[in-house]
């Protein structure tokens, strides 16, 4: 279900290897329909983590949700399961192959945590600062340059200027006027 007003996701699903890949696109897609892209890869590392550890560890399902909301500037990512036991951050041995999903998750985050969910599950989440990636700094006179972000002024609606970039030897037109909702 996904709520345009409120900026909110949920997705459930069996925590399992070929389903945690589709997550991950289900997160990058809705990212980049509210213009998050710039919290793509941290927000999709954050819930192949966690979607991992339901997969490893939780018990009795591996049947979780995974929610996302955006509020008040701030991303937040959670994934809901039935373990009640809750995760603890080891040190891994440096030749481990596993044990540093949730440091991982820490250093990609603003803040992340873990509470129990009733009696027989928990919730581990996730935030990310989403105030400064929502609106890229591009100027209504940009002439098309690729930004950081990898969006032109030609690609970066919501925030269409009418103006389109001067190509050498014509001059620059109005486009018709167009509005977006952004969701």
């Amino acid at each position: 279900m996904i709520s345009q007003q409120s900026r909110h996701c949920t997705v459930e699903l069996q925590a399992l290897p070929s389903r945690i890949g589709q997550v991950r696109r289900i997160v990058s897609a809705q990212l980049r329909y509210w213009h998050l892209d710039p919290l793509i890869e941290r927000a999709a590392l954050g819930v192949t983590e966690l979607l991992s550890n339901v997969h490893r560890h939780a018990e009795p399902d591996k049947t979780c949700t995974v929610e996302m909301e955006l509020l008040l500037g701030r991303l937040t990512v959670s994934v809901h399961d039935h373990d009640p036991r809750l995760p603890v951050v080891q040190d891994a041995d440096p030749f481990a192959t596993c044990g540093r999903g949730l440091a991982m998750v820490a250093a990609v985050s603003e803040s992340w945590g873990v509470r129990p969910h009733g009696e027989t599950g928990k919730v581990v989440w996730f935030t990310l600062p989403a105030s400064s990636a929502a609106v890229p700094k591009i100027s209504p006179y940009d002439t098309g340059l690729t930004l950081d972000t990898g969006l032109t002024l030609d690609t970066a609606p919501p925030y269409d200027t009418g103006r389109r970039p001067a190509t050498r030897g014509h001059r620059s037109e109005h486009a018709p006027a167009r509005s977006t909702v952004a969701g």
